[in-house]
């Protein structure tokens, strides 16, 4: 409801003044004057087209003799976000009546209108001016004062909103008259942000409204409000503790890396997290904080920060940790400077009195350039440091702590690679000339040198990298039994359940990244084992309503590997580097999610023989050999399965495990 609440004292006299503003309650758009005065409210006034029209109405009024009467023009504007409104009164006060310093009566104006709890800014000056003109800004009650709350039919009965979980969903009631007719908004509240509802509807009477938890994140906020003129707004943020919007929002999260040196951490809600440098090597591994280490940035959503780099490299990735986790890690600037370079990292430390040291960053921590260590840097110590010198390393970092070097190792691979071809032509013209020499025994020894050969080759088999979501023990054990019988093919394999170690040390996350990059550089393959947690998984990340999430074990890196593997699907990058199992007798064929149909999929043991073929890859054995290597694999299978499909509390008559305990290569 419209508050009337203006009133404006006039006093004129030999020097007239504004005086004072007072709230009133009266009848709208009408001008009152005390005793002696007259006045006349012409309503909506319109500003001249220039102030010339101004300049001669008050040149005319400053010629009026001044026996007669003094008149006066006063202008009241008005601004809210709701109205803009301007009026002219005139004003005329008898001759008599006006003595020096002293107050000849008021003017009253009644009214504007301004919504409940706004902002609004009174201006207004007279004409002629007789005074400075009036101008301040007004802050309007809102339902929370007594004295509105009571007289205002819009305070009376707010909605009232109840948060409510089941299950996965979320239950926003709105327990609310039939009647009723209410807006409800839901919008994230960012910091140093505007608000902007990313859901809104009007509603008539109760109401449920259901939300998936994959919506939820700390900063999500309900606001409620009446459709009625002057209604108060309810807001609240149910969600700020809630683990499921804490683990969402840093899905949602997105780390964008700008060149040369600057990056961008995109996120619905503010973060309490801390940025830092690594250095990602060609040959894998994982990524390796900077040493000496660079001030740790705090994170600002959706805010372009800065490295206080010299030069980008694309070997230089970011990390986001929050509470000492690793929550994200990208190296993003190889998309604009090229791919991973084969650059070895110097570090260059600098002492209290001026005395610098020198080594080289690796897997086995900071070498020294000149040690007798038996590392690739260590080897080619002398080499790098005259390159640094001679101004063919690239410096990444200058502070008063130290430096960092970038140094090509390209021509030292070249001369590698000269000596090793050079070993290969030695031996080939020693064989050649024994096959001259003594041709029958070459073809004996020739013939054994082949089968060492296959033997070798069969020993450099393809890698295979198995992803698998730890249901249970009984399912870890199964997958255990697989894993050891494709090691027998031969095949490499990788899985979580012979890394606890690793995994323990750097994270699921930083583990998967390693192997998945090692395994893909090798041509060897990734296995993604489904089963029930798995799919589950699956749905949860594609938001699929019907999801169920679970409680995964930390050493479990299906779930930490999704966010790298579901990309690939949706980008096609799968194909040829991903295929699909599971066991049939413990999910159905089509509980496989589509997205990942767009790979090879093969139920086990029942097609054992195409699942090898795909793994092994090309140069696979003849047909009546990979039948007899697929029964061996189904026979190691088969107790294992057995016991996963028996009920629980029946006793075990054996089983059949694989190296779980300790990591295996």
């Amino acid at each position: 409801m419209p508050v009337p609440w203006f009133l404006l004292s006039l006093a004129l006299g030999r020097s007239p003044v504004v005086l004072s503003l007072e709230r009133i309650v009266g009848p709208q758009d009408t001008a009152r004057c005390s005793p002696g005065l007259s006045c006349h409210l012409w309503g909506h006034w319109e500003e001249p087209k220039d102030e010339e029209g101004i300049g001669r109405a008050a040149d005319s009024e400053r010629e009026e003799p001044r026996n007669a009467s003094l008149q006066a023009q006063v202008l009241l504007s008005f601004h809210s976000y709701t109205t803009a409104r301007c009026v002219l009164l005139e004003v005329e006060v008898p001759a008599a009546l006006v003595q020096s310093g002293q107050s000849v009566g008021s003017v009253v104006f009644d009214c504007f209108e301004a919504a409940l709890g706004t902002e609004v800014q009174i201006w207004s000056y007279t004409q002629p001016t007789y005074q400075k003109e009036l101008n301040f800004t007004q802050q309007l009650p809102d339902c929370r004062g007594h004295e509105i709350r009571d007289i205002i039919q819009s305070c009376w009965a707010l909605p009232w909103l109840n948060v409510s979980a089941d299950g996965d969903d979320v239950h926003l009631v709105l327990d609310v008259s039939e009647e009723q007719h209410v807006g409800l908004s839901l919008y994230w509240d960012q910091v140093k942000s505007p608000t902007k509802p990313w859901w809104h509807r009007n509603l008539t009477g109760p109401h449920t409204i259901t939300l998936n938890h994959t919506d939820l994140v700390p900063c999500l906020c309900i606001q409620v409000w009446p459709l009625e003129p002057d209604s108060v707004r309810t807001s609240i943020c149910p969600f700020r503790k809630d683990p499921r919007a804490h683990r969402n929002l840093w899905r949602a999260a997105r780390l964008r890396l700008l060149p040369p040196r600057g990056w961008r951490l995109d996120a619905p809600c503010s973060l309490s997290a801390e940025a830092t440098l690594c250095w990602q090597a060609l040959g894998g591994g994982p990524c390796q904080p900077l040493v000496p280490p660079l001030s740790q940035e705090n994170v600002t959503v959706n805010k372009a920060l800065e490295f206080p780099l010299l030069k980008g490299h694309p070997n230089l990735c970011v990390q986001v940790s929050s509470w000492e986790k690793l929550q994200l890690q990208e190296c993003l600037w190889s998309d604009s400077l090229g791919p991973l370079k084969d650059d070895m990292l110097l570090v260059e430390t600098r002492g209290p009195q001026n005395n610098t040291s020198l080594c080289a960053l690796e897997p086995s921590g900071c070498t020294p350039l000149l040690s007798r260590a038996s590392t690739r840097a260590a080897r080619v110590g002398e080499h790098l440091l005259q390159d640094l010198q001679s101004g063919q390393c690239l410096q990444l970092w200058d502070g008063d702590l130290g430096a960092l070097w970038a140094c090509p190792m390209n021509k030292y691979t070249h001369q590698r690679w000269a000596l090793v071809w050079l070993a290969c032509l030695l031996l080939a013209a020693v064989l050649f000339l024994l096959l001259l020499l003594k041709k029958d025994h070459v073809k004996g020894w020739l013939r054994l040198l082949k089968e060492d050969v296959h033997a070798g080759a069969a020993a450099k088999s393809r890698a295979a990298l198995l992803l698998y979501s730890a249901d249970d023990e009984g399912f870890e054990r199964l997958v255990g039994a697989l894993a050891s019988a494709l090691c027998q093919l031969p095949l490499r394999v990788a899985v979580d359940l012979w890394s606890r170690r690793e995994l323990s040390a750097h994270g699921p996350l930083a583990w998967f990244h390693a192997q998945r990059r090692q395994t893909l550089q090798e041509g060897g393959v990734v296995v993604l084992l489904f089963s029930p947690g798995a799919v589950a998984l699956c749905h949860e990340w594609l938001q699929d309503s019907a999801s169920a999430s679970g409680v995964h074990s930390p050493h479990d890196a299906f779930a930490a590997s999704l966010s790298c593997v579901l990309p690939d699907f949706l980008q096609g990058r799968a194909p040829g580097r991903y295929i699909g199992a599971y066991f049939d007798s413990l999910l159905r064929p089509d509980a496989v999610p589509t997205l990942f149909r767009a790979v090879p999929v093969f139920a086990l043991p029942s097609q054992l023989p195409d699942f090898l073929r795909a793994l092994q890859g090309p140069g696979v054995p003849r047909p009546g050999r990979l039948a007899d290597r697929a029964e061996q694999v189904s026979r190691a299978l088969q107790p294992a399965l057995d016991c996963c499909l028996r009920p629980p509390g029946t006793p075990e008559t054996g089983r059949e495990m694989g190296p779980e305990a300790g990591d295996r290569t």
